[in-house]
């Protein structure tokens, strides 16, 4: 059971990690970094009370038989319930933190909730998998935690543009949540597909890591021009001092 947790959550940390080595200017605490992945666990259950109405109202099947069935399931049943709890547990967490005050940190954050998210859903996936359960976590460490840090870093960016740079970017609130909807439903109706075409599950597959590879490439980019705008108002700041 050891192992099968290791390796449903290691992946997870060590984005975290990552995230936590880029924020070079001034690094958050570590309390504040678990305390939001948790608060990423507790999304997965949230969303459940948005995932599980769209159903009982229609919304998406239970089955996959069509690419219509697949849209639906993916933005419906995954991507707006999914991404909506995210946001809602990250403004949750922000709201009162006080070391909030740096463009990066919103993605630092954002990162955590959306691995704390990953983890608890990687954690169901990789027991419910059995006997397959090395095979299933391997290929989801390759490409669903990818995935969500890819969503996670696009909400920090566009939060922290909300939160401080409001005036140069008015819908960056709007941003925050439809960017990373628009994402994620593509990623897993990409996904589901594969249940409608099998036969091109190498396709499918391939497909779905050269979407995660642009979503870290963006992520990188976009990580680097918040460190630039932090030092350049750091600086200004000691300047004016």
């Amino acid at each position: 059971m050891l192992s099968v947790l290791a390796l449903a959550v290691l992946p997870a940390l060590i984005l975290i990690y990552h995230v936590y080595q880029q924020d070079s200017l001034q690094r958050e605490p570590t309390k504040n970094l678990v305390k939001a992945f948790f608060y990423g666990g507790a999304s997965v259950f949230a969303s459940l009370l948005i995932s599980v109405p769209f159903m009982h109202l229609g919304l998406f099947p239970q089955e996959i038989h069509s690419g219509l069935d697949a849209f639906r399931s993916a933005f419906f049943g995954a991507a707006i319930p999914e991404e909506s709890a995210k946001l809602v547990f990250l403004w949750l967490f922000l709201r009162k933190c006080k070391e909030f005050d740096e463009r990066m940190d919103g993605i630092v954050y954002a990162v955590c909730v959306g691995m704390g998210f990953a983890a608890f859903e990687n954690i169901e996936y990789v027991i419910g998998a059995g006997s397959q359960w090395v095979t299933v976590g391997l290929s989801r460490s390759l490409t669903a935690i990818p995935g969500h840090f890819g969503f996670a870093v696009v909400m920090g960016y566009f939060f922290s543009l909300h939160y401080f740079d409001r005036y140069r970017a008015p819908l960056a609130g709007v941003k925050m949540w439809l960017y990373p909807v628009l994402l994620h439903g593509l990623y897993d109706w990409i996904a589901m597909s594969q249940d409608v075409v099998p036969e091109l599950s190498g396709v499918i597959a391939l497909a779905i890591l050269l979407l995660c590879f642009a979503m870290l490439k963006w992520a990188r980019k976009h990580m680097k021009d918040h460190l630039i705008t932090d030092s350049f108002h750091t600086v200004n700041t000691v300047d004016e001092q």
